[in-house]
């Protein structure tokens, strides 16, 4: 017989914040090789674009966001990146390893940029997101892309952003399809972990910014993953969410973890070739 999972709420905080740390799930617990080939691949990935636009959209030095584009003058599909790091660590210039992919597919590729915790607190750092991808949509005839056939994606804590823009975006601003890789969608769970510590939620500012316990009849068609080897508690929240949203689908990626299912966002894998169909859907 299997054992019964145990809730996060008879967890103590320690115990949540284990639950809760993608790389306990790696065999030795380092997620640094990781962190060195996201941030090797996007060095990569600049160096052979040099005609990567910096677009503003805001006034702190971090509300950037950097656009690659394939050859052409049609309108394009765009897909907008947000990074993950629990809204601590990381930033674009880790982020565009996937773009290459998408560019042989037609399809622009942008890697949005954020102020960090503690630096600014969720609540702005949600606001930021909502105003890099509300600034796409407004600006997207004179960046030659499609604003029908906008996508939006995050990983980690970047799936909670791209969340909670999705709601957040106007109505004539939705995307044609969310992709939300190893989320975590309900908050309260971080709240007294070592997690929380630079971020600093309070219950409340947790409820304010869970995607998980807010109305989500108007939100686009998505596709949620995660990898085989994560926590329980990110497949749990995966499957918890996808199950509210009114088009979605949940997928576990086989042999894939936390911090390397993001590599399948535009390779030649399975999930690559769906997302890619979702990305350029009329």
């Amino acid at each position: 017989m299997s054992q019964r999972r145990k809730h996060w709420r008879d967890m103590a905080d320690t115990e949540r914040g284990i639950a809760y740390s993608p790389s306990a799930s790696l065999p030795d617990g380092d997620l640094t090789p990781f962190l060195e080939t996201y941030a090797k691949l996007s060095a990569e990935t600049y160096a052979a674009h040099s005609d990567v636009q910096t677009l503003t959209y805001g006034k702190r030095p971090s509300n950037t966001v950097d656009l690659f584009r394939p050859s052409g003058n049609a309108a394009l599909p765009l897909h907008i990146f947000i990074h993950g790091g629990y809204w601590r660590a990381l930033s674009k210039r880790e982020s565009t390893f996937p773009a290459q992919g998408f560019l042989d597919q037609g399809i622009a590729y942008a890697a949005v940029d954020y102020t960090l915790a503690p630096h600014a607190s969720l609540d702005e750092i949600v606001a930021e997101c909502l105003a890099a991808v509300t600034m796409m949509f407004e600006q997207a005839q004179q960046l030659g892309v499609d604003p029908n056939r906008i996508s939006l994606s995050g990983s980690s804590a970047g799936a909670h952003l791209a969340a909670m823009t999705c709601l957040g975006l106007a109505p004539q601003h939705r995307p044609c399809a969310a992709i939300l890789l190893s989320g975590v969608f309900e908050l309260e769970p971080l709240v007294g972990t070592y997690i929380n510590d630079p971020v600093k939620m309070s219950i409340e500012g947790a409820h304010r910014n869970s995607p998980a316990l807010k109305d989500v009849s108007n939100f686009p068609k998505a596709l949620l993953a995660y990898g085989e080897i994560e926590p329980d508690e990110f497949k749990r929240q995966t499957h918890d969410f996808a199950a509210k949203l009114p088009e979605a689908q949940a997928l576990e990626v086989s042999g894939r973890n936390h911090f390397d299912v993001v590599h399948d966002l535009s390779n030649e894998s399975a999930l690559a070739q769906h997302i890619a169909k979702l990305c350029v859907a009329d």
